[in-house]
């Protein structure tokens, strides 16, 4: 379970970015979470890749 506390202008936002996608606020967040998540283990890998080859 995860719990935030945003304010109302960011609640809006995502509100706006979730309706465009025909998403929940709620499902708009947690793909945001997985999908930078994914971004940034994809990024680790790619430079343990790199410094494994020796590519600098």
């Amino acid at each position: 379970m995860l719990s935030l506390r945003i304010d109302g202008e960011l609640l809006e936002r995502l509100r706006g970015h979730a309706a465009k996608r025909g998403m929940s606020v709620q499902d708009y967040v947690v793909r945001t979470l997985i999908r930078d998540d994914f971004d940034q283990r994809f990024h680790t890998a790619v430079e343990e890749t790199e410094k494994f080859y020796g590519v600098t």
